[in-house]
């Protein structure tokens, strides 16, 4: 089998590549942040939503053919897609499909699984004819050049090139872990087990499907279609499709190392399912770090968004007590802190800070507004949420228990209704 160099390929597999985004699901572990919209429209770092890495990374890979689809209140999600990923030009042979669930198939029917999410649309990939096609999770936030993953798949011949990443092994009961020889094809294949099975030579770490998929077109739509007529399947890729070919045919693992972008300032590959309030707090709060592990200023690889217009943030008053600073902290555009001190806290877009008000660790949805002499520490506080004046968040636990949504590791999720329900609040 001739060997193929993806470093001399300039991109000539992700133009024959069609990249198939499953952006459905509601991701209910991030409590009352998904009420309104989708896991993969959750905001992130500033400016992104959490999708916008998964369909960035397929661009900068040279992809540029590429589908979304969508089941779980998918309004916000689905407007984000129209304005920030509008500029594909079809006569450039650039497509960019958004795949609402619509009962294409039955009345009664929608995606029952990430399987048949793509059965359901099979005849709209055929229309693209693509040679292969890479499935991927809208809900991880990672930088990966997908054009190497799909040199090794067509390298090595397999029926499917599983993406996947070690980590710590009660925090994969999330995910497919598998088991891998020593040419790196999957031997084994469990969903979302309980007690996850450790890597041979680490008892600490499990290895961990990352949702992304390659096949050669042809022979996903054969997987698809059996998968579709048999009445005991789930119709999911984890519990159905890749146990299936792992026991009667060719599965490779491909792992993240090998294909991780990295600007030279990252200390480590990074790779984060944000699924959590806790996980979500920390991997924004990360990014205040003098050295993140995620770098968002990597001009080589950037972070495609919608790019909304606002005015630049503005810092205001200098006096003794009330002196608008921040430290270690990213704050986005339109915000205006107003003699208040802010540290170690990322703050998206529009968002205001009043006077003699205290953020520590604090992650501010976009248009939140905070007012005088609060005190804020290791909270998410959801989009358009008014903090009243003196509110105090982070130093009473049994407080910040009662009214609002605190996690185990003590992060507390602040939306509105909440506020609404604090005694003397109108």
């Amino acid at each position: 089998m001739t060997r193929i160099d993806p470093d001399a390929l300039g991109g000539r597999l992700a133009r024959q590549t069609m990249a198939f985004v499953l952006a459905g699901g509601r991701g209910s572990r991030l409590m009352e942040l998904t009420n309104n919209r989708a896991k993969p429209a959750v905001y992130f770092g500033g400016k992104s939503r959490i999708i916008d890495f998964a369909l960035s990374n397929a661009l900068n890979s040279g992809i540029k053919r590429i589908a979304v689809a969508t089941q779980y209140k998918a309004h916000s999600l689905i407007r984000h897609l129209n304005r920030g990923w509008n500029f594909f030009r079809p006569e450039r042979n650039e497509t960019f499909d958004i795949l609402p669930a619509s009962q294409r198939v039955a009345e009664d029917k929608w995606y029952v699984g990430t399987a048949d999410a793509v059965t359901q649309n099979i005849d709209i990939i055929e229309d693209y004819a693509p040679e292969l096609i890479i499935i991927l999770a809208g809900d991880h936030v990672y930088k990966m050049d997908y054009e190497i993953m799909l040199a090794q798949h067509v390298n090595s011949g397999a029926d499917v090139t599983v993406g996947c990443i070690a980590v710590p092994r009660m925090e994969a009961t999330g995910f497919g872990v598998m088991h891998i020889d020593e040419n790196d094809r999957i031997v084994d294949f469990v969903e979302k087990p309980a007690d996850p099975p450790a890597m041979p030579d680490n008892p600490d770490l499990a290895l961990a499907s990352m949702g992304i998929y390659v096949f050669h077109t042809k022979a996903l739509f054969e997987h698809l279609k059996r998968d579709a007529e048999d009445p005991n399947s789930s119709h999911d890729f984890g519990r159905d499709i890749i146990p299936d070919i792992v026991r009667n045919g060719t599965a490779v693992a491909h792992q993240f190392a090998h294909s991780c972008v990295m600007s030279g300032a990252e200390p480590e590959p990074y790779w984060r399912d944000v699924g959590t309030v806790d996980a979500f707090w920390e991997a924004n709060v990360d990014l205040t770090d003098f050295v993140p592990g995620l770098d968002l200023y990597d001009r080589d690889w950037p972070i495609w968004t919608y790019g909304e217009v606002t005015p630049p943030a503005k810092f205001v008053h200098d006096e003794d007590g009330r002196r608008g600073t921040a430290t270690s902290s990213l704050v986005s555009g339109s915000c205006i802190i107003s003699g208040s001190h802010i540290d170690k806290s990322l703050l998206f877009t529009g968002v205001m800070a009043h006077s003699y008000s205290q953020l520590y660790k604090v992650v501010a949805l976009p248009h939140v507004t905070i007012n005088r002499h609060a005190r804020l520490k290791n909270v998410v506080i959801d989009r358009g949420v008014v903090i009243p004046r003196g509110l105090i968040v982070g130093e009473d636990p049994e407080a910040d228990g009662r009214h609002f949504r605190r996690t185990d590791d003590g992060v507390c999720l602040i939306t509105q209704a909440m506020i609404d329900q604090l005694p003397g609040v109108r």
